[in-house]
């Protein structure tokens, strides 16, 4: 989908600005990941026996595919609520460098900290990609307002699909299921990879592959922290030794 020109009228008004961010949905492959991946989700939590407002009440206030099946599955094998929270946090802990690194693309010297809480709670994987597509075609002084317009469009996409889900989970084969959240994991892989623009994103990004199975051995379930963090280290040192030489 085409932007207006960053001089053009259109850009004036909020609304407008936040309008644009909504039909930018349509033009981004990940909704339609989002949306079997959110299917799956609410036929999980349908077989989990939680109710169809607590999922789509989860999916709006914990915004994070992965961690969601953490929490229903948690929720679902007899957890505590501090055992499940504990999980989630954990698990959200890697949305922290997104948040970071997007938030600046969006401040201008009149923006106070209270319009970016929503940003930062609509700030995951999805957004994150697709901000560092769209942003440099929006001015600054609306990014916010579209932000808002995508990540909401997205969740809307999302809560739908959970409510699809639920109702026909009875219908959904686990093999269906699981198939289906095996979709986000690749589309993220694949949006990554075509957002690699320097050399250290590319070591990063195969190191990260190639050392996780090694990681996998080392148990504990540490095995995505180890090799991300590992291969992240690696790619950080090639890149200052590229500037420095």
């Amino acid at each position: 989908m085409a932007l207006p020109p960053l001089d053009s009228p259109q850009w004036n008004s909020r609304l407008r600005a936040f309008a644009w961010g909504a039909r930018s949905v349509a033009s981004t492959v990940l909704a339609m990941v989002l949306f079997a991946t959110y299917l799956g989700i609410g036929a999980l939590a349908h077989d989990s026996q939680f109710s169809l407002a607590w999922t789509l009440a989860s999916t709006a206030f914990v915004w994070a595919g992965p961690a969601q099946i953490i929490l229903i599955t948690t929720l679902g094998s007899g957890a505590t609520i501090v055992q499940a929270a504990l999980a989630v946090t954990v698990s959200a802990i890697r949305l922290f460098p997104m948040v970071v690194s997007v938030l600046p693309m969006m401040r201008t010297p009149q923006t106070k900290r209270r319009h970016l809480l929503l940003v930062a709670h609509l700030t995951a994987i999805t957004l994150w990609v697709e901000c560092y597509r769209f942003l440099p075609g929006v001015p600054r002084e609306r990014r916010i307002a579209f932000v808002h317009g995508l990540g909401l469009g997205l969740m809307a996409v999302c809560l739908t699909a959970n409510t699809i889900g639920y109702t026909l989970a009875a219908n959904l084969s686990p093999l269906l299921g699981a198939g289906i959240l095996m979709l986000t994991p690749l589309a993220f892989l694949f949006s990554t990879a075509r957002n690699c623009r320097e050399l250290a994103d590319v070591v990063a990004l195969v190191l990260g592959l190639l050392l996780f199975p090694l990681a996998t051995k080392l148990g504990g379930g540490l095995d995505i922290l180890a090799s991300g963090l590992t291969a992240g280290t690696i790619a950080y040192g090639v890149h200052r030794w590229r500037v420095r030489t």
